[in-house]
C-alpha cells in the first residue's frame, strides 16, 4: 500500500513538472476576436493575425477569428487593406478590433445589394473549402468551384488569387503536387502576395524541382516587411531547396538564419525543425559530429514538448544512429519511443505520426529495433519486437509493416537453424502478401477512380475561369464603350481650356525666353572660364615635372626631394582653388610666393626676386581670379630673365590704386619680348600663343561677366626693348 501511495506522489510530481515546462510564459487559452470595419461595422476577411511564438491564422468571411496564446502576448493584425494593428493580450474575454478600411478602386464592381450578397457567398464557400479540405478533397474542391462562378461578373484579382491559393493548398494537402504548382502560379499571375509565394516554394521542395524553388525565394529575402515566422518558413524552405540540390553549406546558411529568428522571437516548434534540418544536411555531407551535436540539442529542446512532437524527433535521431551503425543507441532511443507512444491517446495519434515521408507507429518502431539486432546477430532479442510488431500490425490493419516483419521473422528463424518455425512463418508472409496484393489492386481502382475525378473537376474549374474571362471581357467592352463617351466630352472641354492655357503660356514664354538666354550666357561663360582652367591646370603641371626632371637629370637627390615636396604643397593648393572664380588675395600671393621660390631654386643663378606688398592696402578686402598672375611671372622667368648673361631680378608689387581698384605690377630686367621671340623654335611659339590665348579668354569673360573687373597692360621696361612691365588693375565690387 505503502508503495502504491508512492508512485502516485511521484506521479503527480512529475505531471506538474511537466506542466511547468511546456507552458513557461503561463497557461495557454484560445482567444476569440472579430476585426470591424470603422462605419460600416463589417467584418473584414483575409486579415493575417499572428503571434510572437508562431501562431498563425486569418479572419473568416465575418471576420471572426480564434487564437492560441497566453496573457501577456502580442497579437499582429495584417492585410493590404488597413493598417497594421498591434495588440496585448489582458483577459481572456473576446476581442473586438475596429479598424479604418483602406479605400480600394474596383473597375466595374457596382455597390449594390447584389455585389455585397456575391462577396458574402464567395468568402462563405472559400470558408467550407478551407474547412473540408483535409477530410474531403471533393468537397473542397466544389466549393472553390462555387467560390469562383462568383467572382463571373467581378475584377476583384485579390479574390481570383485567393480562390487559386486554397485550391493549390487542397492538392498540396493530398500530394498532387503538379496540380498544387499549377494552382499556385495562377493565384501570383492574378495577384501575388508573400504567401502564396511560400505555399509555391514548399510544394517546389516536395516536387523535387529544388532549382525552381530557389529561383522563386531567393529575391524574397530582400523583402524588408516579413511577419517572424513566415521570414523563419522561408529560410527553412531555402535550406530544404539546397538539401535537395546537394549544397550543404549554404543549406546550412540558411537554416542557422532561420534559426536566429525563431530564437530571437520565442518560435518554439520551428527552433525545434531547424536544429533537426541542421543536423539532417550535416549528416548528408557526412559530418557526423556536428549532426550529432544538432540532433541532441533538437532533442532536448523536444522533450518539453507535447508527447508526440517528441516522439517525432527521437525517430529521426534513431534514424540517424542507425546509419552511423550506432545499433545500441538507436535501440535504446526507439524504446523511448515506444514508451512514449503509450502515453498518447489512439485519437491524437490517428493514423500515426508522420515524420518525412514514414509514419510512427508502434508496429514500425518495433519492427526498426529488430532489424538493429539483427545486425548486430542478435536473433533472440530480435523475434520478441517481430512478434510485437506482427502483432501490432494485426490490430491496426497495416498489412505493410505486416509483411516486412513477418519475412524478417521467417528469416531470423531460418539463420537459428529453425526451420520448422521458419517455413511457418514464411507461409504466413505469402498469406499477407496474397491479401496485400487485392489490397493494391483495389487502391489502384480508387487511385485510377480519383484522378478521373479530380480531372472533371479540374477540367470543370478551367473552364469555369474561360467563361468568367468571356463574361468580363464582354463586361469590360461594354464599359469601354461609356468610357469613350464621357472620353470624348473630356476631350472637347480639354481642348477648350487649352487654348486659353496656350495664349497665357505665350505671354510667360516670352518672359521665360528673355531670362532664359541671359541665364544660358552666363552658363556658358560658366563652362567656358571651367574649360580654360582645366586648361591652364595640365600646363602648369607640365611646366612644374620639367623642372623636377632636370634635378633629377643632375642627380641631384636633395634638391629632387625638396622641389616635390614644396611642389606637391603647391598643387594642392591650386585643386583647392581650381572651381573657384576669385579667391582672397592674400591666398593668390602665398601660391605666388611659393610657386617664385620654386623657380628661383631651379634658377638662383639667373634671378633674384622680390614681392612688394603695400603695407597700408587692406589684403583681405580685395579678390582675384586664381591662376592669373602664375603665367606672367612664368613668362618672365622662362623666356626674358633665364637667357641674360648675368644674374637679374624679378619684382611684383601690390598696392591700392584708390578705395575701389588694386594695381599688380610684375616687372623683369630679362632679355625682353623681341629678343626672346627670335630665340624660340616653332613649337615654343605655338605653345606660347596657346597658353597667353588662354588668359586672355579668360579675361575677356571674368569682364564680360563681372563688369571691367580686370585691366592688363604689357608694355617694354626700357626704351631699347629689354625688360618687360606687365600692369594689373582689378577692381572690388
Amino acid at each position: 500500500m505503502t508503495k502504491f501511495y508512492f508512485i502516485c506522489l511521484l506521479w503527480v510530481l512529475g505531471t506538474a513538472a511537466g506542466h511547468c515546462q511546456i507552458s513557461p510564459a503561463g497557461a495557454q487559452f484560445e482567444l476569440r476576436g472579430v476585426v470591424k470595419e470603422k462605419g460600416s461595422n463589417q467584418g473584414l476577411p483575409g486579415v493575417a493575425v499572428s503571434t510572437s511564438t508562431g501562431g498563425y491564422t486569418l479572419t473568416n468571411a465575418m471576420g471572426e477569428f480564434k487564437i492560441k496564446v497566453v496573457m501577456g502576448q502580442e497579437l499582429v493584425l495584417e492585410s493590404p487593406n488597413m493598417e497594421t494593428v498591434r495588440y496585448k493580450v489582458i483577459s481572456k474575454d473576446d476581442l473586438r478590433i475596429e479598424v479604418e478600411g483602406a479605400e480600394r478602386e474596383n473597375v466595374g464592381v457596382s455597390k449594390s445589394r447584389r455585389g455585397v450578397r456575391s462577396t458574402s457567398l464567395y468568402n462563405s464557400y472559400i470558408d467550407s473549402a478551407n474547412y473540408y479540405k483535409k477530410s474531403n478533397i471533393g468537397k473542397s474542391i466544389d466549393f472553390i468551384t462555387q467560390s469562383l462562378s462568383q467572382l463571373a461578373m467581378g475584377n476583384n484579382k485579390e479574390q481570383l488569387a485567393i480562390a487559386y491559393s486554397t485550391l493549390g493548398e487542397v492538392y498540396q494537402y493530398h500530394k498532387q503536387y503538379d496540380l498544387a504548382i499549377s494552382s499556385y502560379k495562377d493565384a501570383l499571375l492574378a495577384h501575388k502576395t508573400l504567401k502564396t509565394s511560400l505555399l509555391l516554394g514548399k510544394t517546389y521542395v516536395l516536387n523535387k524541382e529544388y532549382g525552381e524553388a530557389g529561383k522563386l525565394l531567393s529575391p524574397l529575402v530582400k523583402i524588408t516587411k516579413m511577419v517572424p515566422f513566415q521570414r523563419v518558413e522561408l529560410y527553412e524552405t531555402l535550406g530544404d531547396a539546397y538539401v535537395g540540390l546537394g549544397d550543404v553549406d549554404n543549406a546550412v546558411a540558411f537554416y542557422n538564419e532561420g534559426l536566429r529568428i525563431a530564437e530571437k522571437n520565442q518560435i518554439a516548434p520551428k527552433t525545434i525543425d531547424l536544429n533537426s534540418k541542421i543536423a539532417t544536411a550535416y549528416a548528408k555531407g557526412n559530418r557526423l559530429q556536428e549532426a550529432n551535436a544538432y540532433f541532441n540539442n533538437s532533442l532536448e529542446l523536444s522533450s518539453v514538448q507535447a508527447p508526440q512532437r517528441a516522439v517525432q524527433e527521437k525517430e529521426k535521431v534513431a534514424d540517424f544512429y542507425n546509419q552511423k551503425n550506432q545499433y545500441g543507441q538507436e535501440i535504446q532511443l526507439r524504446k523511448k519511443s515506444l514508451e512514449d507512444l503509450k502515453k498518447i491517446p489512439k485519437k491524437e495519434m490517428g493514423d500515426g505520426l508522420a515524420v518525412e515521408n514514414d509514419s510512427i507507429t508502434a508496429q514500425r518502431i518495433n519492427y526498426k529495433i529488430a532489424n538493429a539486432y539483427i545486425a548486430q546477430d542478435k536473433y533472440d532479442e530480435a523475434i520478441p519486437y517481430l512478434e510485437e510488431s506482427i502483432k501490432d500490425a494485426n490490430v491496426d490493419n497495416d498489412l505493410l509493416v505486416r509483411k516486412d516483419a513477418t519475412r524478417k521473422l521467417s528469416e531470423v528463424y531460418k539463420y537459428k537453424g529453425d526451420y520448422t518455425k521458419a517455413l511457418e512463418t514464411y507461409q504466413e508472409y505469402v498469406a499477407v502478401v496474397d491479401t496485400l496484393y487485392v489490397k493494391k489492386e483495389q487502391e489502384i481502382a480508387r487511385a485510377a477512380r480519383f484522378n478521373r475525378e479530380l480531372a472533371s473537376k479540374q477540367s470543370r474549374i478551367s473552364g469555369l475561369e474561360k467563361e468568367r474571362e468571356l463574361t468580363q471581357s464582354k463586361y469590360s467592352l461594354a464599359l469601354t464603350e461609356q468610357q469613350l463617351v464621357a472620353e470624348s466630352i473630356k476631350r472637347q472641354n480639354w481642348i477648350i481650356y487649352s487654348l486659353i492655357f496656350g495664349m497665357l503660356l505665350m505671354g510667360l514664354a516670352a518672359y521665360f525666353f528673355y531670362r532664359s538666354n541671359k541665364q544660358q550666357k552666363l552658363a556658358n561663360n560658366l563652362l567656358a572660364l571651367k574649360s580654360l582652367r582645366s586648361q591652364m591646370n595640365p600646363h602648369f603641371i607640365f611646366n612644374a615635372l620639367n623642372s623636377v626632371n632636370n634635378f633629377i637629370a643632375k642627380s641631384d637627390e636633395r634638391s629632387a626631394n625638396r622641389y616635390l615636396s614644396d611642389f606637391s604643397t603647391l598643387m594642392r593648393a591650386v585643386l583647392e582653388n581650381s572651381d573657384e572664380d576669385f579667391i582672397p588675395l592674400s591666398k593668390e600671393l602665398e601660391l605666388l610666393e611659393l610657386y617664385t621660390k620654386l623657380e628661383h631654386s631651379r634658377f638662383s643663378d639667373k634671378f633674384d626676386y622680390g614681392i612688394i606688398v603695400d603695407e597700408d592696402m587692406d589684403i583681405d578686402a580685395f579678390q582675384i581670379p586664381p591662376m592669373l598672375l602664375q603665367p606672367y611671372i612664368e613668362n618672365a622667368i622662362w623666356h626674358g630673365l633665364r637667357y641674360r648673361e648675368d644674374k637679374g631680378f624679378l619684382k611684383i608689387e601690390i598696392k591700392q590704386k584708390d578705395k575701389f581698384a588694386l594695381e599688380i605690377c610684375i616687372t623683369d630686367n630679362g632679355i625682353g619680348r623681341k629678343q626672346s621671340a627670335a630665340l624660340k623654335t616653332q613649337n615654343q611659339k605655338k605653345q606660347k600663343s596657346k597658353g597667353m590665348g588662354n588668359i586672355k579668354k579668360r579675361i575677356e569673360i571674368l569682364n564680360d561677366m563681372y563688369k571691367d573687373k580686370v585691366d592688363v597692360f604689357i608694355s617694354d621696361l626700357e626704351a631699347n626693348g629689354s625688360g618687360t612691365k606687365v600692369l594689373f588693375t582689378i577692381k572690388r565690387d
